[in-house]
């Protein structure tokens, strides 16, 4: 049990890479409107897309973290 809950704490820090993920996007986002805003909502478009695949691994690591929790 004990080894069951140490790889679900391991495996809940796949949540912290989705976090640094959608902020580094976020900032992409941001410095691409400041330099040309013709082209902001075409960046937004894909600035969403990049945070919802980041958001998803995210969710991943953290079912996988529920799953091996209740082993």
């Amino acid at each position: 049990m004990n080894m069951a809950l140490l790889w679900a704490g391991i495996a809940a820090l796949g949540v912290i890479g989705g976090g640094i993920g959608i902020g580094i996007t976020g900032k992409g986002l941001l410095e691409a409107i400041s330099r040309n805003p013709q082209v902001s909502g075409k960046a937004m478009v894909y600035a969403i897309l990049a945070m919802a695949l980041a958001e998803a691994t995210s969710i991943y690591a953290f079912v996988i973290a529920f799953m091996l929790m209740n082993k």
